[in-house]
């Protein structure tokens, strides 16, 4: 049992000859990661890091059976790829394109309704399960196989939790980065309640940022639903009003976007908070010792 990702799963990558595209299939690969092909309009019929070449998603999922895919296109294409990947019926499509613009993702956003597709991304790192498949840019040698999910707004420190978490001795089970874009594919909320539900992970790093309401809503859930110990941590302490840091959903627009708001309405939803990246790891292994001593 994992979350979204396995040894199982049969990736192609959209964008597949390009720079980026071929960087990261070939880091994917290197990690055990099934990739099964690659898709580049006008190319269909080559081959690629001795993978088929597809000219269309349809293609590549009728002759591998593709039901992950990730892409690597240009912002001005990314959200025509991401509906493309939903027609042909992959069941988990990451888009690591950042720059995609709102109105596309609003269209693709509404096209995933009522579709059996769930979009991780745009503008993210990506999804990995430890030791079994690596659907993203992270660096996968950080990642070492645990019982601890990470679901995170930042590429950055999703690595750092991950590191802290293994330093720390417990390993990760999968790890989420959900993006930080204003409109994204699976908010912080959905990606939780995955790792809730999942029976190899013990307990949950969730780091999020200033902008929106998504850490939130997912607090409240964790509030009325929550089975595992949550370690939190909200990034942009310090970012003044109305100015956008890093991301582009990092932006203060209302009393419930600042850090400070954030980590408060955290903390009231059960959520272990920590006031400094540096302390995520060690938090989470305090927290869970602690939750087996009152066991």
């Amino acid at each position: 049992m994992s979350v979204l990702v396995n040894k199982d799963s049969k990736v192609i990558v959209q964008g597949f000859t390009g720079t980026e595209g071929t960087f990261h299939a070939t880091q994917m690969i290197e990690y055990g990661t099934q990739v099964v092909g690659g898709v580049t309009p006008g190319k269909g019929g080559t081959s690629h890091l001795e993978r088929p070449v597809f000219n269309t998603v349809a293609d590549a999922v009728k002759a591998t059976g593709a039901n992950v895919s990730i892409i690597f296109v240009p912002p001005a294409f990314a959200a025509d790829a991401i509906m493309e990947a939903t027609e042909a019926g992959i069941a988990l499509v990451v888009c690591i394109t950042e720059g995609i613009p709102v109105q596309d993702m609003i269209k693709a956003k509404n096209f995933l309704q009522g579709s059996n597709t769930r979009l991780i991304g745009p503008n993210c790192p990506g999804v990995i399960t430890a030791e079994e498949a690596k659907v993203g840019i992270m660096p996968g040698f950080i990642f070492k196989k645990g019982r601890i999910g990470i679901v995170s707004k930042s590429g950055t420190l999703t690595y750092e939790a991950a590191d802290q978490v293994v330093k720390a001795g417990l390993g990760v089970s999968t790890a989420i980065g959900i993006g930080g874009d204003p409109i994204i594919g699976t908010p912080t909320k959905d990606a939780v309640e995955l790792l809730m539900n999942d029976p190899e992970t013990d307990g949950i790093i969730m780091i999020g940022e200033i902008g929106g309401s998504m850490e939130a809503e997912a607090a409240r859930w964790i509030k009325e639903y929550g089975t595992k110990p949550v370690v939190g941590f909200i990034a942009g302490q310090t970012a003044p009003p109305g100015r956008r840091m890093g991301h582009a959903g990092a932006i203060i627009g209302g009393a419930e976007d600042t850090a400070a708001a954030k980590m408060k309405i955290m903390a009231e939803c059960g959520v272990t908070v920590v006031e400094s990246p540096a302390n995520i790891g060690k938090t989470m292994a305090e927290v869970l010792s602690k939750k087996t001593a009152m066991a």
